[in-house]
């Protein structure tokens, strides 16, 4: 089941997405479940318990805003996904500051908002890709959402997870980097780093850093190469879609 949570300070636009979400229901069978707020300040006091998988949160409210909202909910909660609901396109480039899942200018009609249901439920019930391990005692599964980069020093390979953890074992880089630079999310940044684009926080020509507040090395022969493919990553395909 879908848990969604709905937040929007407009009596009439909560009406317009609960009538729109009762009615996707109905036409789907989907199985699902959503709450609404009013303002930012319920919703984040319901939001530390982490009962929701999705969040559909306007950005422009008085008080606490959107946009204020979302950056307070990514210091406990990484995992669940926030599609913002605004008038205005001004937040755009903000939004993937907080990794926003999706973003919808309103009013939010159907033929907009039913597509991005579509895709959670599909990723919902999709069986998480996952990195292999091997390890001295068995084989360790990292799923490659959580993987926020993947570091060797001294012939040993540090994969550093979004909890904050890190999981050690001996090798080189290659024995990796084709499989994850086979994805899209992916990128080599350093001779001795590959990293996860969905988990970039802030860039620059020296380091990135990660939503877990990680930081890794970022070669200055490879940094224009690093930026442009984070560019695309973010306007191509995640997009922004009105």
């Amino acid at each position: 089941m879908l848990k969604i949570a709905i937040c929007d300070d407009d009596v009439q636009e909560l009406t317009r997405l609960t009538n729109l979400m009762k009615k996707y229901q109905a036409e789907k069978k989907a199985t699902m479940k959503y709450v609404t707020f009013s303002n930012a300040i319920e919703l984040l006091e319901t939001m530390r318990k982490g009962i929701y998988d999705v969040l559909l949160l306007d950005i422009l409210m008085p008080g606490v805003n959107g946009m204020e909202a979302a950056h307070e909910i990514r210091r406990f909660d990484s995992e669940v996904r926030i599609i913002f609901l605004t008038s205005s396109p001004e937040f755009a480039i903000e939004s993937y500051a907080v990794d926003a899942y999706y973003y919808l200018l309103k009013p939010c009609a159907p033929e907009k908002l039913y597509p991005v249901l579509d895709s959670l439920f599909l990723d919902s019930h999709k069986e998480e890709a996952a990195l292999n391990i091997k390890t001295a005692s068995g084989v360790m599964r990292i799923p490659f959402s959580r993987l926020e980069f993947l570091e060797v020093i001294n012939k040993k390979l540090y994969f550093h997870i979004n909890d904050g953890s890190v999981k050690e074992i001996y090798g080189s880089l290659s024995d990796f980097e084709p499989e994850l630079l086979s994805r899209e999310e992916f990128v080599k940044v350093h001779r001795s780093c590959i990293v996860n684009m969905c988990c970039i926080q802030e860039i620059n020509g020296r380091e990135l850093i990660t939503y877990a507040h990680q930081s890794a090395p970022i070669s200055r022969l490879l940094y224009g190469k690093v930026r442009e493919a984070y560019m695309q990553y973010l306007f191509v395909e995640k997009g922004i879609q009105p």
